[in-house]
C-alpha cells in the first residue's frame, strides 16, 4: 500500500502564523513558511490538520494575553488554510471567567477543539485542580474535544475519573509505563482517545497493543509537527505489518472524521 491510498488527517500539530510561534528546533534548515506547511501536507496526502498555536518566544504582559495571542493566530490561520486547518484553542485555569468566555466565543465560531492544552507553556501544571475542573465542565456543556499534553499521571487519572462525559484526546503514547497508564485510563472512560504524536509509537508492537486494548476506533493519527516530521509517523502506521488496512484507514482519517464531524 502507498500513503496516497489513504486519506490522512493529522489530529495533532502546531501551525504558526508568526515566526516566534514556530516550535521547530531546526526551522532554519526546513524552509518553513505558512505556505510551505500546506505544500508539505499536500505532498504527504494529508487533507486536514488540527491543533493549537504555541508561542515559545513572545513576551506578554500576562499569561492570559499569551493565551489570547495564540488563539488569535489560530483564527487567522483558519482563514488562510480555509477548510484544511481545524484550529485548537487554549484556556487557562487561573483565568476562569475569561476562559469560559473564550469557550463560548469559539463555540459560536464553530470551533470544537480545545488544545492541545500545554500547561507547561502557560505557567500552570495540575490537570486535577478545581479551577481546571470548572473549565472541563464548561467544555462538556459545549461538546468540546479536549486535547491535552500528557503530564502528571495521577492528575490525569483524577481528571478522567471526575469527567467521564468529556471527550479527551491524550497526546503522545510515551514510553512503556506512560503508555500502559493511557490504556488504563481508556478503561475508565469510553470518551478517552489517544493520538500517536510524539514518542512511543516507534516501539515495535505498541500500536497493535493499543488497538487490542482500547479498540482501533479511539486511536488518532497525529505527528506533533512542527516539532516532529509527519512523514515518519505516516510510515509508522502505513508500514506496520501488525495492523490491517482497515485499521490503518480508521487511524489515518475515519476516527478523526467521526470525532470532528467532518
Amino acid at each position: 500500500m502507498n500513503f496516497k491510498d489513504f486519506e490522512i488527517i493529522d489530529f495533532h500539530m502546531h501551525p504558526f502564523y508568526k515566526s516566534e510561534e514556530n516550535i521547530c528546533a531546526y526551522a532554519d534548515l526546513c524552509d518553513m513558511s505558512v505556505e510551505n506547511t500546506l505544500k508539505m501536507y499536500n505532498n504527504l496526502g494529508v487533507t486536514t490538520f488540527c491543533g493549537s498555536v504555541l508561542d515559545i518566544h513572545g513576551t506578554y504582559e500576562s499569561e492570559w494575553a499569551k493565551v489570547v495571542a495564540c488563539n488569535e493566530s489560530a483564527l487567522k490561520l483558519r482563514d488562510i488554510y480555509k477548510g484544511a486547518y481545524v484550529p485548537g484553542f487554549h484556556v487557562h485555569p487561573a483565568y476562569i471567567e475569561e476562559s469560559i468566555k473564550e469557550i463560548e466565543r469559539m463555540d459560536k465560531l464553530g470551533i470544537k477543539l480545545m488544545g492541545e492544552i500545554c500547561p507547561y507553556l502557560f505557567s500552570w501544571s495540575d490537570y486535577s485542580c478545581p479551577e481546571f475542573s470548572v473549565l472541563l465542565d464548561e467544555a462538556e456543556k459545549h461538546n468540546m474535544i479536549v486535547s491535552f499534553h500528557s503530564d502528571g499521571a495521577d492528575a490525569m487519572d483524577k481528571m478522567v475519573k471526575e469527567h467521564p462525559g468529556v471527550i479527551f484526546v491524550a497526546a503522545h503514547p510515551g514510553e512503556y509505563g506512560s503508555f500502559m497508564r493511557h490504556l488504563e485510563r481508556a478503561k475508565m472512560s469510553e470518551n478517552y482517545y489517544l493520538d500517536l504524536s510524539g514518542y512511543g509509537m516507534f516501539r515495535h508492537g505498541m500500536l497493535r497493543k493499543a488497538i487490542d486494548s482500547m479498540g482501533v476506533d479511539r486511536i488518532l493519527f497525529g505527528s506533533d509537527f512542527t516539532t516532529c516530521n509527519p512523514a515518519m509517523y505516516i510510515g509508522g502506521v502505513l508500514l506496520d505489518e501488525l495492523i490491517t488496512d482497515t485499521e490503518k484507514e480508521k487511524i489515518f482519517s475515519l476516527n478523526a472524521k467521526r470525532l470532528l464531524g467532518l
